[in-house]
């Protein structure tokens, strides 16, 4: 794969492929390729926030009355959340070298820079809530807990494979192992923090994890898009083997966040039950395989089957807070202008 120009006098600012094309490098969001890209563009920006719109007060006073049980699965899913959102800060700069499309890498460049601030949010709650020398712990825990690092494993080792040898099949690799992470990785964890709030604890950390959810859908579709862009121009990558890929690489990675789930969720927690956590897993495989475009792994599965997690993820605009009883007159997106519901 060609990586694309600085600037090119030659060519014109509308690319001439997704990857391995041509473009001006200029962008001009009213001459774009894709219909799509500027609404999306738009959507994230109305996304934008940060960790400091969110009062801890109250979830100070909370945590020490939270069980071992509770504190010891929030460090570590707090862990977890913390190496995803740091890899993926890294892959998506350097996928950006590769799109021959201005649009397309300055969505990149938001995408990277939301993931900086998701790991911002991490930081900014344990700081809240932890000694620093507790904190600098839990951002080591992917190090060393066996479970955790082999789903982290398995993530990184397919971007890898693309950074290493950057070629229209590794990157199609690469872009199955993305919406993995971000469409089914982080989905058992942020289980656990509505469940949470559900339960009103820690109310203000399920707002943060709230809103870097809400990122990470944009985000997941921005790379079904590409996903699909890639296939259409260049349909020698739409065949059985890569079909394939797409459902046995799913399968693994469910496996993965199942096993994950029975380590730090289990059935420990009045208002998740493992079976319902296993269900839910193969349900978000199912739907992310098929924003792909693709025929999902596991039949059936087609239903939430755990339906009041909408409740705690949906902020749109003017909407009354669930638990504050205050309006949240958030610009955000919605069911209407992009936001994709769980």
């Amino acid at each position: 794969m060609q990586q694309r120009k600085l600037y090119d006098v030659t060519a014109p600012n509308a690319s001439t492929g997704i990857i391995n094309g041509r473009s001006s490098n200029v962008l001009n969001w009213d001459d774009c390729r894709f219909p799509w890209a500027y609404p999306m563009y738009k959507n994230m920006l109305a996304n934008f926030w940060t960790p400091f719109e969110i009062n801890m007060a109250e979830d100070i006073k909370q945590w020490p009355r939270l069980s071992e049980e509770e504190r010891y699965t929030f460090k570590r899913i707090i862990g977890l959340l913390a190496f995803l959102d740091s890899i993926q800060t890294d892959y998506s700069a350097k996928v950006a070298d590769y799109l021959t499309d201005s649009s397309l890498s300055a969505l990149m460049s938001v995408l990277s820079f939301q993931e900086v601030v998701h790991n911002q949010s991490y930081s900014y709650v344990l700081s809240s809530l932890v000694p620093k020398g507790e904190q600098d712990e839990i951002f080591e825990y992917w190090k060393h807990d066996v479970v955790l690092r082999e789903r982290n494993d398995f993530i990184a080792q397919g971007y890898e494979a693309f950074t290493k040898n950057p070629t229209p099949q590794t990157f199609l690799e690469s872009i199955v192992y993305d919406i993995i992470l971000e469409g089914l990785n982080f989905y058992s964890g942020f289980a656990f923090f509505y469940n949470l709030a559900r339960n009103q604890k820690m109310v203000a950390s399920s707002t943060m994890i709230n809103y870097i959810n809400r990122d990470e859908q944009l985000h997941v579709r921005l790379f079904t898009q590409i996903f699909k862009e890639l296939l259409t121009e260049n349909p020698e990558l739409d065949n059985e083997a890569n079909r394939r890929f797409v459902s046995e690489t799913f399968r693994q990675a469910a496996a993965l966040e199942t096993r994950w789930g029975e380590t730090i969720i289990g059935d420990r927690f009045d208002g998740i039950s493992m079976d319902d956590l296993r269900s839910y897993i193969r349900f978000i495989t199912n739907k992310r395989v098929r924003e792909m475009g693709m025929e999902p792994p596991f039949e059936g599965y087609r239903k939430n089957p755990m339906r009041w997690i909408v409740a705690y993820e949906d902020v749109n605009k003017g909407k009354q807070d669930f638990f504050e009883g205050k309006s949240r007159q958030y610009t955000k997106v919605s069911v209407d202008n992009g936001f994709d519901e769980l």
